[in-house]
């Protein structure tokens, strides 16, 4: 099986980087796949995360104006495309470009799209005429896929095409050991964006440290200065117990080390920190954003949702945490349990079922062409 995943670039540090590691390396690994993945404009030879030496890389160069960039990028595409005569092209792309890809290759094959963000992350205002004519677009383009792949049934709200599919990400790790829950200390995962809601998450916390000033919040992720998250933690004169750290690869020590997880986000792909924090026996807090808590955590059992943007009750659940360890335990264990649904072979045994199904049909297609 030859498979061509289409992405924009796999050397940072986000979700989407690390979830096509661990599948494109399992498929490639375990499933005697021949992987190829196609970046756009990637300058760093170096991942962040480890891929499968048996993988192999191709880099389109498109620079210049919109239009000189778009017929670059098209041209390049085509061309490596050819090249490669793929049974399968799965495209990981959030961007509007994404939703092209049948129409600049023609469609030579069976063709999977990935969503891994939810449509908000595109068009944030669809009143406005540049978002109806974005959202006009992704919903022209995505029909031409074999399947339009979501990661929760929430995702399935925000779309109207007949083939749709949820897949959700795989786990990154699922340790041996767990978190004590010992440690004070409260972590959240996620680069510095409006959309992680971290300046929600520190009107929060300011509620937190008023009953327990002995613990802290760190804050993994890309640093954004423009968030202004450093001076709203002045402002809310809760900087020092307050930590921002840029992304680290030892993250899984990080899960290791805290004792409540907190998702704040105003809306979301999947929620991939949720289920490696709860891999790690770590009990979550977080809004109920769209989309993907409410398909991980079951509320009072395993973790907790509120109800999206009330920093109030976000507050409470983690207070309620703290002062419960019994509590704190128990739901840390049941969403250990909870999440092995999401384990890498479960989650790419699916993606295979669907890759080989694609084969097979596209397969058919050719006979039924050439009789």
């Amino acid at each position: 099986m030859k498979l061509v995943y289409i992405v924009n670039r796999i050397d940072g540090p986000g979700g989407l980087e690390r979830v096509l590691s661990i599948k494109a390396s399992m498929l490639a690994d375990h499933y005697d796949y021949d992987v190829h993945i196609v970046t756009l404009n990637q300058k760093e030879s170096d991942l962040f995360y480890e891929f499968s030496p048996k993988l192999t890389y191709h880099n389109i160069i498109a620079r210049g104006n919109p239009l000189i960039h778009a017929y670059k990028y098209a041209s390049g595409l085509r061309k490596t495309i050819k090249k490669l005569n793929p049974d399968v092209i799965a495209v990981c792309d959030d961007g509007l470009k994404g939703f092209l890809v049948p129409l600049i290759l023609g469609k030579p094959c069976p063709m999977v799209y990935e969503r891994h963000v939810s449509r908000n992350a595109t068009v944030k205002d669809n009143t406005s005429i540049a978002g109806k004519i974005k959202l006009g677009l992704m919903n022209y383009g995505g029909k031409f896929y074999d399947h339009f792949i979501v990661l929760t049934k929430g995702n399935l709200n925000e779309w109207t095409f007949k083939n749709l599919k949820v897949i959700p990400n795989p786990l990154s790790f699922y340790p041996e050991e767990q978190s004590s829950l010992k440690n004070k200390k409260v972590l959240a995962v996620g680069k510095q964006s409006f959309q992680k809601g971290y300046d929600r998450l520190l009107q929060s916390w300011k509620q937190v440290i008023e009953k327990h000033p002995d613990w802290s919040l760190d804050i993994y992720g890309t640093i954004n200065k423009s968030e202004g998250l450093d001076e709203l933690a002045t402002d809310l004169g809760i900087s020092e117990t307050v930590h921002f750290h840029a992304p680290v690869k030892n993250i899984a020590d990080k899960y290791k080390e805290a004792s409540i997880y907190a998702m704040s986000s105003r809306y979301e792909g999947f929620g991939m920190v949720l289920t490696e924090a709860m891999a790690y026996g770590v009990p979550c807090v977080s809004f109920d954003c769209p989309y993907g808590p409410s398909d991980i955590i079951t509320d009072g059992t395993d973790g907790y949702l509120v109800t999206n943007g009330d920093t109030n009750v976000l507050g409470e659940r983690i207070i309620n945490l703290i002062e419960d360890d019994q509590k704190r335990s128990n739901m840390g264990g049941k969403a250990r349990e909870s999440v092995k649904s999401y384990l890498p072979e479960v989650i790419t045994k699916t993606w295979n079922e669907l890759f080989v199904s694609l084969k097979t049909k596209g397969v058919q297609q050719v006979l039924k062409q050439t009789n």
